[in-house]
């Protein structure tokens, strides 16, 4: 398990401005009402993916996201991108407000901030060359022909793949060596910021294993920062500072990785780690949490905490129901939205 990395550290101990900073962000999607509910008179309703998430990520860290499908994680990323138009809430990059940018002023700042999405597969427009794919976002900056085929050799070399593949198109490769295109192309503008969408999930554990110390290579090389979402907690800890858990849509538990896994304390992250098997010298038999029922729907989500029906704190009580946790820090950066836990009730 990772612990804090030294740049992590550093950070901690010498408070700096944040890469990223998102304050209130919320993404509602609309849901157009039925024919018999417009009779009825009843308005559009909207799904709330994401409703309210405050992060800030520190320039050189790895921030892991994680929560189980549907929690929103994919959707706050693409929000923070600007992939998506957030529905309120701000993002600063570089201390800049993107939510409040025009197009024109957008464009050129998109380059600092890139996305390597999950299927290498499918994100791979099949019907170009590996020149063509990784070359396309220095095209779209308007680089000359020379300078991009330079620059997309350069990156297929960091990324371990042969300069003779610039020729070759995505159905020639494997699944791991599609992957490593898309980080190509994702890096060959020289982001600062880098979103990683469940980058493994599709690959096999050998294979993910290398993409991932692929990532961390290029992290300390480069001088990047990432986004890191999954599903798997233990690829998270592997390559994580620090790591945010989300569920319906909000942050409930934000720490440092090894105090996360150590000290989980909401009791979804409770849940969550007690499914991580453990090896090694301080392996055995974790109790094993099982939750019973499904997430709330996210287009009526609960009024106070949205895991009040699936929680089996004996701790919790009407306050639970009714009063929404705010996420509050319980001691040496280690942050938890829970009445229970935080000394709310």
């Amino acid at each position: 398990m990772a612990g804090v990395s030294p740049e992590a550290a550093r950070l901690q101990a010498e408070p700096a401005e944040p890469l990223v900073e998102v304050i209130g962000l919320k993404q509602h999607f609309p849901v157009r009402a039925s024919f018999a509910e417009r009779l009825l008179g009843r308005q559009t309703r909207w799904v709330r993916a994401v409703d309210g998430v405050d992060l800030t990520i520190a320039r050189g860290e790895t921030l892991g996201l994680v929560g189980e499908s549907g929690s929103g994680k994919s959707t706050l990323a693409r929000s923070i991108l600007r992939l998506y138009e957030p529905t309120a809430g701000t993002v600063r990059f570089e201390g800049r407000d993107v939510t409040a940018l025009p197009p024109r002023e957008l464009r050129p700042l998109r380059r600092k901030m890139q996305i390597i999405f999950q299927d290498p597969f499918a994100s791979l427009n099949a019907r170009r060359t590996v020149e063509q794919i990784v070359g396309l976002p220095l095209a779209i900056q308007g680089m000359p022909r020379q300078e991009i085929r330079r620059r997309v050799l350069e990156m297929l070399d960091k990324v371990g793949l042969s300069p003779s593949h610039i020729h070759r198109y995505p159905h020639q490769f494997s699944g791991g060596q599609r992957q490593r295109i898309g980080i190509a192309r994702a890096l060959v503008v020289n982001p600062a910021f880098v979103v990683a969408d469940e980058p493994v999930s599709a690959l096999d554990v050998s294979i993910q294993a290398q993409i991932i110390n692929l990532l961390q290579r290029l992290q300390a090389e480069l001088g990047l920062t990432y986004l890191f979402i999954t599903h798997d907690l233990s690829v998270v800890s592997y390559i994580s500072d620090r790591i945010a858990v989300m569920y319906l849509g909000r942050i409930v538990e934000l720490a440092p990785a090894g105090d996360l896994f150590a000290r989980p304390l909401h009791p979804y992250t409770r849940a969550l780690v007690s499914a991580v098997p453990r090896l090694g010298k301080r392996g055995g038999r974790r109790e094993r949490i099982i939750l019973e029922g499904n997430p709330p729907a996210p287009i009526d989500p609960p009024k106070g905490c949205r895991f009040y029906s699936r929680c089996f704190l004996p701790e919790k009580n009407e306050t639970c129901r009714s009063v929404d946790p705010p996420l509050a820090e319980v001691g040496g950066g280690h942050r938890v939205a829970c009445h229970a836990v935080a000394g709310t009730l």
